[in-house]
């Protein structure tokens, strides 16, 4: 009898360890959400012409309002629309909203990447949350030239199970004009490491949101005005505009697999907080160039810290190549901004906006000229 009670005790902890290991195993891995592409249909039961009729249609999903599955190649008027990841994707109509629970680790930084395409409202937006972080992104298509945009945005988890909810605020005559949403993605953000003699976290730019690898526009990062947490971990994308986060696989980048591509002019600017020593002297190198995407032109990166400044030109070819560039500074603060921003806007021949790269920043302290005198 005490065998068969010591047996099944044994049998119980087994059977919770096992549930423990399929909780951990249950959390949400890189890369596309579960139909995150929307290539499983909904049944034909659940759909009249293109708009989903039930709740749960989309399989993985949970819809609201007026949403429609839409196929690559479907026509709206003159407009054809096309699809950036398999054959389809939904469009959110008037208050529509898309969702989808998580389980994630607690206490732990991620970032959502999706693809998205204005219709025919001038004025689009998308209110994309995870409880209790928001941001409502406005939905531009001057980026690139194919209609769609891939952005990125992040959140805390601060529950073991989380729910995303993509959400059109829009009140349009016709509901039909929301924005389309295609390839809805999620990356763990590592917070970066400081090594003991460069003060820049994440120089290199490697650490950063999911980018799709069958598009080839790059992510938007947005401003911090929109997302309380960067997606691109030590940075913050300061004023109004986003900046583009780019990948070697599908543009030229000065040193490693990522780097920034500075889109909106002065209306953009990168930026990162470093721990100095007042009155010491130290030196701010970094990567300038063009991604290779054929933005042409003069172009000019100014670098600002403390009270000094630089301006780097470059003249692009748009076939890619880089510069490097020096600032030295004396800090003032225990803590000193870095930020880098271009001085203009830049347009491809297709009308999209482009501008310089950067990449591979560094911040090191150097003995002053005036103390090496002394010495």
């Amino acid at each position: 009898m005490a065998k068969k009670v010591l047996s099944s005790r044994a049998t119980a902890v087994a059977v919770l360890l096992l549930c423990s290991t399929l909780q951990l195993a249950a959390a949400i891995k890189d890369g596309l959400l579960p139909n995150g592409n929307f290539e499983e249909k909904p049944k034909a039961s659940d759909l009249k012409g293109t708009q989903v009729l039930s709740r749960y249609a989309i399989p993985s999903w949970e819809v609201t309002g007026f949403v429609e599955y839409i196929e690559s190649g479907h026509k709206q008027g003159d407009m054809l629309l096309v699809v950036p990841e398999g054959a389809y994707a939904v469009r959110l109509g008037n208050e529509a909203s898309i969702k989808q629970t998580l389980n994630v680790t607690k206490g732990v930084y991620y970032s959502i990447t999706f693809s998205a395409a204005r219709t025919c409202a001038q004025d689009e937006r998308l209110n994309i949350s995870v409880t209790p972080d928001f941001g409502v992104l406005p939905v531009q298509t001057a980026y690139s030239s194919t209609g769609w945009d891939s952005y990125a945005w992040a959140f805390l988890a601060l529950m073991e199970r989380v729910t995303l909810v993509i959400h059109n605020p829009g009140m349009e005559e016709d509901a039909a004009c929301g924005p389309l949403i295609d390839a809805v993605a999620i990356k763990t953000l590592y917070p970066p490491h400081l090594s003991k003699e460069d003060l820049l976290k994440n120089r290199g730019f490697e650490e950063g949101p999911y980018v799709l690898p069958n598009t080839t526009w790059g992510v938007l990062i947005p401003p911090n005005i929109e997302d309380d947490h960067s997606p691109l971990p030590g940075w913050m994308v300061e004023s109004l505009k986003a900046v583009k986060y780019i990948d070697s696989d599908h543009f030229s980048v000065p040193q490693g697999a990522r780097a920034v591509e500075l889109v909106a002019g002065k209306e953009s600017a990168l930026a990162q907080v470093v721990r100095t020593t007042p009155g010491k002297t130290y030196a701010l190198t970094f990567s300038v160039g063009d991604a290779g995407n054929g933005c042409e032109g003069t172009m000019v990166v100014e670098a600002f810290a403390a009270r000094n400044t630089v301006k780097v030109p470059y003249a692009s070819s748009g076939r890619g190549g880089y510069k490097r560039a020096v600032l030295r500074f004396v800090a003032i603060a225990e803590r000193t901004r870095v930020v880098f921003l271009s001085t203009y806007y830049h347009t491809k021949t297709d009308g999209s906006l482009c501008g310089p790269v950067v990449d591979d920043a560094s911040v090191l302290s150097v003995r002053s000229p005036t103390s090496r005198r002394r010495r």
